[in-house]
C-alpha cells in the first residue's frame, strides 16, 4: 500500500492533483455514473468508483456501503493522528485527486505497490 508521499509522487508526475484523477480513472460509464469527467485512463490504472464502507460498530460489526459509482477512495499507509490516515479520492464529476484524512475504521479501496 502506498504512503502519502508515494501518492503525492504519482499525482505530481501526472501533472498535479487537478488533472491526475482523469488520467487514473476508468473511461466510460459502465462503472462510473455520468458524467465521468476527464477520464482518459492513460496510465492504465483503471480507477474504479468503489465508494466506501462506513458506520462500523466495533462491537456489533455492521456498516454500510455508500457512494458506489460516484467516488473512489484509496487508503495510504501514512497515519494522520491516532485513528486517521491520509487518503485519496476521485469523483465522477471532475478529474481531480483529492488528498484528505479519514478515520481508519472506514472501508476504502487499496492500491497495491510492487517493491
Amino acid at each position: 500500500m502506498p504512503t502519502d508521499a508515494e501518492w503525492t509522487m504519482l499525482t505530481d508526475y501526472l501533472g498535479g492533483l487537478g488533472v491526475a484523477g482523469g488520467k487514473l480513472k476508468e473511461t466510460g460509464t459502465v462503472h462510473w455514473y455520468s458524467p465521468n469527467t476527464g477520464a482518459t485512463n492513460e496510465t492504465g490504472f483503471t480507477a474504479l468508483p468503489g465508494g466506501s464502507r462506513y458506520g462500523y460498530d466495533p462491537i456489533g460489526g455492521g456498516g454500510q456501503f455508500g457512494y458506489l459509482r460516484n467516488f473512489g477512495y484509496w487508503w495510504s499507509a501514512t497515519p494522520n493522528g491516532f485513528s486517521y490516515s491520509w487518503d485519496r479520492r476521485m469523483y465522477k464529476g471532475d478529474d481531480n485527486v483529492v488528498r484528505f484524512s479519514y478515520e481508519q475504521p472506514v472501508g476504502q479501496s487499496v492500491r497495491c505497490l510492487k517493491d
